[in-house]
């Protein structure tokens, strides 16, 4: 018979027993990955970077006067904060949401961040 390298088990062992986040955070990454998108963690301050991951949590943070939008962009290796300045909503900017973001990279207070970002909300796949 021929010989087998137990890949296909290995992967099967892996998805019975491995917990939902680190699931989800593998199919993230590998959908990025996939797409052409940069990940994350393999950003650095200063670069252009291209971003695909899920909207965790959206925030309105009315900090005195300047009112932003504050949403973490999580994809599967790292978080990114994306801030829109001056805005209190952005229809379809929501938690659980799939997109692509654009933009250049910035570090606040140990943080990945994005000002501004373009942005492109992705169908959920």
């Amino acid at each position: 018979m021929g010989t087998t390298d137990g890949g296909a088990f290995k992967r099967m062992l892996k998805r019975l027993t491995s917990d939902v986040d680190t699931l989800d955070a593998d199919d993230l990454s590998s959908d990025a990955e996939k797409s052409g998108a940069q990940r994350a963690s393999d950003c650095a301050c200063g670069e252009e970077v291209e971003v695909l991951g899920r909207l965790r949590s959206v925030e309105f943070c009315p900090q005195d006067a300047n009112a932003s939008l504050e949403a973490e962009l999580f994809d599967g290796s790292e978080g990114v904060t994306l801030i829109w300045l001056g805005r209190r909503r952005i229809p379809g900017i929501e938690p659980g949401r799939t997109m692509r973001v654009r933009g250049r990279l910035a570090v606040r207070d140990g943080r990945k961040v994005l000002y501004n970002p373009y942005y492109e909300i992705c169908q959920a796949q």
